[in-house]
């Protein structure tokens, strides 16, 4: 797995474009969304401080200390939202606990063996109801040979990973709004876990 300590000490970061997720933003503007959110691996904390502002008790998660040191020291009105931990350990008292569940480059970053994971992970820290809202990049733009990360991931990838019995689709959509870049390459889609 990728070293993200030593990519933020290196500051090898290209990830991070220095604001929230324009499909995320647009997305949240047209919500009135209450409850608690977790954003795992929330780098510099761009999302989190979006879905805060908006009403959220929103939360971000990081492996990287770096990271989580210089989301503090870049939104220090909101520094006890940003923990440094690991999305596969994290305490048990977060079981069950989040309304929403706000994907943006978490599980693109994450090795395709650690997808199953990450799905029964998210699963067990919502709540019966609770949504996993997701901007999924479909389509990395790759160098020939390169294989990632990001790990892109299909349509029907998505729909394998979170199967029906398990998740209801409450949105699905290209978004129109995009990094530069990005344009037509990433998907929003919105999951609901069943009770």
């Amino acid at each position: 797995m990728t070293d993200w300590e030593s990519c933020y000490i290196e500051e090898n970061t290209p990830w991070d474009k220095g604001a929230p997720s324009p499909p995320l933003s647009a997305w949240v503007q047209k919500q009135s969304s209450q409850g608690r959110a977790l954003v795992p691996g929330c780098g510099i904390g761009h999302d989190v401080v979006l879905l805060a502002e908006a009403g959220l008790d929103a939360v971000g998660v990081d492996l990287s200390a770096t990271a989580v040191q210089r989301a503090r020291a870049r939104h220090p009105d909101h520094a006890s939202r940003f923990v440094l931990g690991d999305l596969f350990a994290l305490p048990a008292e977060w079981t069950g606990s989040f309304d929403y569940i706000f994907e943006h480059t978490c599980l693109c970053a994450l090795p395709p063996e650690l997808r199953a994971a990450y799905a029964e992970t998210v699963g067990r820290l919502l709540k019966p109801g609770g949504k996993l809202v997701g901007v999924w990049f479909i389509n990395p733009d790759m160098e020939p040979g390169e294989s990632g990360p990001p790990f892109g991931l299909s349509p029907e990838e998505l729909d394998a990973l979170f199967p029906d019995g398990l998740w209801r689709i409450r949105e699905d959509y290209i978004p129109g709004e995009a990094y530069e870049g990005r344009e037509g390459r990433e998907r929003l889609r919105v999951l609901e876990k069943r009770s």
